[in-house]
């Protein structure tokens, strides 16, 4: 970290339950030369990895469903989301990571994917990078019903959906998350389904 405009950062530890908040008090040089004072809570999750898989033939693509309580406890009444499939990097590669996320989730075996970007998730207050990936998918690749793993109690629905179906379904609303939506908007504007 070499940011000249930062300095005198002191971190108080809130919480490390599950992942690390911590509060960052620190002075900041404002553009007109003024230095303030600022005070931010980050939350480290480390960083993630999400796919969008699709096949060319039969025009559908793999989303899981699942509930997420944050969204329960604000405005999304079941709690449920459509989402990409998507996981934690815990220090591993994220190429490596969303191949084994992919069979853990889905219960596809996948041998690659293909990188399209990275981002950061919302940083304001996370320290959390997402890796964005899109890999082909066909049936004979099906090596299990999928799900998440009972040790990490993961609940996962799978769904093969039509492609149409989910674009519908995307300027419908009805799709709530924004990694979904990035990888969605990335199929349309590429064609990858035609």
């Amino acid at each position: 970290m070499s940011n000249n405009r930062v300095k005198d950062i002191k971190s108080t530890l809130l919480s490390d339950n599950y992942y690390v908040l911590k509060k960052l008090n620190f002075n900041y040089l404002m553009s007109n030369g003024t230095w303030v004072n600022q005070m931010r809570e980050v939350y480290d999750r480390g960083d993630g990895a999400g796919v969008l898989l699709y096949n060319k033939t039969k025009k559908t693509v793999i989303l899981t469903k699942q509930f997420r309580m944050p969204t329960y406890m604000s405005d999304n009444e079941d709690g449920f989301l459509i989402e990409i499939c998507a996981g934690m990097l815990d220090k591993d590669d994220p190429e490596a990571c969303i191949i084994r996320e992919t069979e853990e989730e889905v219960g596809y075996r996948i041998k690659e994917v293909k990188k399209i970007y990275e981002a950061y998730s919302s940083p304001g207050v996370l320290t959390e990078k997402m890796h964005f990936f899109i890999g082909e998918y066909s049936d004979d690749m099906k090596v299990s019903d999928g799900g998440g793993l009972d040790v990490e109690q993961e609940d996962i629905e799978v769904l093969e959906l039509n492609f149409d179906d989910v674009v519908s379904m995307l300027h419908k609303g009805e799709i709530y998350d924004t990694r979904t939506i990035v990888l969605l908007q990335y199929a349309l504007i590429h064609k990858l389904l035609g």
